[in-house]
């Protein structure tokens, strides 16, 4: 039938059966028909032992141990394996199974490890021994899923009849109590040697801080003196700085003094001759109004003379002209009909030069059409050639020459040159 099993705080389940592939470690889990649940205290419990051994020098001792193991809690497989181990026991006789393998264990690793040092080895560095007899036990419990929680291995033991332990705990017993005595007198010794240095070493560190207290007191003196021709140098070059700012602004001031004096009596020169100019300009204006003033007054008086003089010579000639008018209407019709021939001959005179002037004009006109078209021609011919030649103008120049007979001409000339030179020209045949 089904059931409800619960562990208790220091037991666990271990349950095989149906449904469970191997085991099944639990605190609590429900039974079914065809499963085995049983269980087990994973209470540690502490064994002790007394281990014969012999050690690699041939020398038989005992070492006694306690040792407190127990299943590993924290690991499911270490647990499995305890559940194994003690799955074919009973409840009474575990305790006496697991005795019996620890004790196994213990004894064939203790032994394992004393046939490899001496006695003298394991008496003189028993930690080392005991660490690595507790190694290789709890390297052997692991496949029971057994813990070593606390190992207490105790001091040797002769074996019965065998004094070797102890004389050696005598012989160390005295080589401690020597080393102590001699120990004792060494710290005696260096205590004395101590204080004999310590009294040279106050002596000489006397002596040092005094050399010390003097030569601080001369470097500090001629620090203080350095300071001071330090102080008084920047004093120095403090002032000869303030000197020569103040120099400088004085140069300055006086620079900008004559400069601005400069620009005064420029600006009073300016100023004079602006005034001057004006003056003059004035006066120009003035002699210009006065001139033309008596230019009118000149023209008025004139003109009131020429008025006068013109009025008298008018009544005076007033009548000369009429007893002239008459004479002179039929001399004036004359020379009207004289003039009015005069003026159609001229007319047509100036009709004849009109025309021919306009000729002129037509034909001067055409001819300098014809000669803007003439460079337009030469203008495109050029441009022809130039691009039938691919922009050479050697060639086009070439070209020109030889179609303008240029070659032909400079020939003849050639020619002409040396026809007037008249070279004698002799060939001697030997």
């Amino acid at each position: 039938m089904v059931s409800f099993r619960v562990a208790g705080p220091s037991d666990y389940l271990a349950i095989t059966g149906t449904g469970i592939k191997e085991i099944k470690i639990a605190k609590k889990s429900w039974i079914f028909p065809g499963q085995v649940c049983i269980r087990f205290d994973i209470s540690p419990e502490s064994y002790s032992f007394r281990v014969q051994a012999i050690s690699s020098d041939n020398v038989t001792f005992v070492l006694p141990a306690v040792l407190t193991i127990g299943p590993r809690t924290d690991d499911v497989a270490s647990l499995e394996k305890y559940a194994r181990l003690i799955s074919s026991q009973d409840k009474n006789s575990c305790k006496e199974h697991v005795k019996e393998i620890v004790k196994g264990v213990i004894e064939g690793e203790t032994r394992v490890v004393a046939s490899t040092k001496t006695l003298g080895t394991i008496f003189h560095e028993p930690k080392m021994f005991n660490k690595e007899v507790v190694e290789h036990v709890q390297r052997e419990l692991l496949p029971f899923g057994l813990l070593i929680y606390n190992a207490n291995v105790r001091q040797l033991v002769d074996e019965r009849g065998v004094g070797f332990v102890s004389n050696a705990g005598i012989k160390m017993q005295q080589e401690r109590a020597n080393q102590a005595k001699v120990d004792v007198a060494e710290e005696t010794m260096k205590g004395d040697m101590g204080v004999k240095e310590r009294e040279g070493h106050m002596s000489q560190y006397a002596a040092k801080v005094d050399t010390e207290t003097k030569i601080y007191t001369k470097q500090r003196q001629g620090e203080l003196q350095k300071e001071e021709a330090k102080v008084t140098m920047e004093v120095k070059l403090f002032e000869n700085e303030r000197e020569a700012e103040v120099a400088k602004a004085n140069a300055e001031l006086a620079m900008k003094k004559a400069e601005w004096e400069r620009q005064t009596k420029m600006e009073q020169v300016e100023a004079t001759k602006a005034v001057q100019l004006r003056d003059a300009e004035l006066q120009i204006e003035v002699e210009r109004k006065n001139a033309a003033r008596q230019m009118e007054m000149l023209k008025a008086e004139n003109l009131t003379k020429a008025k006068v003089e013109y009025q008298t010579k008018m009544r005076e000639s007033e009548w000369e002209l009429y007893n002239k008018q008459n004479a002179a209407s039929a001399a004036l019709y004359e020379q009207v009909q004289a003039a009015d021939g005069c003026r159609a001959t001229a007319e047509a005179a100036l009709f004849e030069s009109q025309k021919e002037a306009e000729g002129e004009l037509y034909s001067m006109q055409n001819e300098a059409k014809a000669l803007e078209d003439l460079a337009k021609g030469e203008s495109e011919y050029l441009k022809s050639l130039m691009e039938k030649f691919e922009g050479d103008y050697n060639k086009v120049r070439n070209y020109m020459m030889v179609d303008k007979g240029v070659y032909e001409e400079i020939a003849a000339i050639n020619a002409d040159m040396m026809r007037s030179l008249q070279p004698d020209i002799r060939v001697m045949n030997q």
